[in-house]
């Protein structure tokens, strides 16, 4: 029985759908990617990014040099066979994808706390204070 994906990886269900639509819809479906809301409040930043049909163990968060990565791979295999043992239908969809935000070089792994929930990965990322840049000092040269 053929029931239509949710999240558009199932090849069979959605042959003809694909096959009649034009370049650009298809691209649009084929485009993996993350929905980041991004809200600011008085101490912190929170992030939510949505992640539907990855579970927690396909989710990495990496800090390195002020920069959150935020990865995530999902690799999925579906067979069906009748009472012989045969093939009706054999699917895969490997997915994968990345984005990256500059947090500052002040904030360190430890301060950023995340969850994750029907789909949404939720981080608090707290405000720290940037230290201050010194200002420059030229001196005077007479001649």
């Amino acid at each position: 029985m053929l029931v239509p994906s949710i999240f558009e990886n199932n090849f069979v269900d959605n042959f003809f759908d694909d096959f009649f639509s034009t370049p650009f819809e298809s691209a649009r479906k084929s485009v993996p990617g993350m929905n980041v809301d991004i809200q600011e409040f008085d101490d912190k930043y929170q992030m939510d990014i949505e992640l539907p049909g990855y579970a927690k163990e396909d989710i990495k968060a990496d800090l390195k040099d002020g920069y959150l990565t935020i990865s995530a791979n999902h690799e999925e295999s579906k067979e069906e066979k009748d009472e012989e043992g045969r093939y009706l239908c054999k699917e895969r969809y490997y997915g994968q994808c990345q984005r990256s935000f500059y947090v500052g070089d002040n904030i360190r792994q430890e301060d950023i706390h995340a969850s994750f929930t029907d789909g949404i990965l939720k981080l608090d990322i707290p405000k720290k204070d940037a230290p201050a840049v010194e200002e420059r000092k030229y001196i005077s040269i007479e001649g």
